[in-house]
């Protein structure tokens, strides 16, 4: 299969419009962390996590399923926790549960698929977020 001139455009122009709907999401997510940043003491954000990494992805699995929000930004968040001196595996944990446990869609989830199936799905994203976040970390250092 051979990929022409007008395929690529295509996929180019695709790529361009999908990048130009995520920047305004992006950008807001920049400026949120920027206020958070000017108005909460980076100490506040180091105390909570202890270099733990059973407790450090407890945390940041607790964060992540807690909050709302698209997996781009998590990214985002992500990066500036790590510069505020947040362990790794706190913030893998973070990401994990970001994008797969939803506190907060979890009303809607329960009516749309039952009650038993929210609670099980939730509870078993909560506790792998945090048994990938471990794993991951203590791989990636073994590398």
């Amino acid at each position: 299969m051979e990929i022409t001139h007008i395929d690529f455009l295509a996929a180019a122009k695709q790529s361009a419009k999908a990048l130009l709907r995520s920047a305004p999401l992006i950008l807001g997510v920049i400026f949120l962390v920027g206020l958070l940043q000017a108005f909460l003491p980076s100490n506040v954000i180091g105390n909570l996590f202890h270099h733990n990494a059973i407790f450090d992805s407890f945390i940041g699995s607790s964060m992540g399923s807690v909050l709302v929000g698209s997996p781009i930004t998590s990214y985002v968040i992500g990066g500036e926790l790590l510069s505020q001196g947040v362990s790794l595996t706190a913030v893998t944990a973070f990401i994990v549960a970001w994008v797969t446990v939803g506190i907060v869609q979890f009303p809607a989830e329960a009516v749309m698929l039952g009650k038993k199936f929210a609670i099980l799905r939730n509870s078993i994203s909560f506790f792998f977020s945090i048994l990938v976040a471990i794993l991951s970390v203590t791989l990636l250092h073994l590398i």
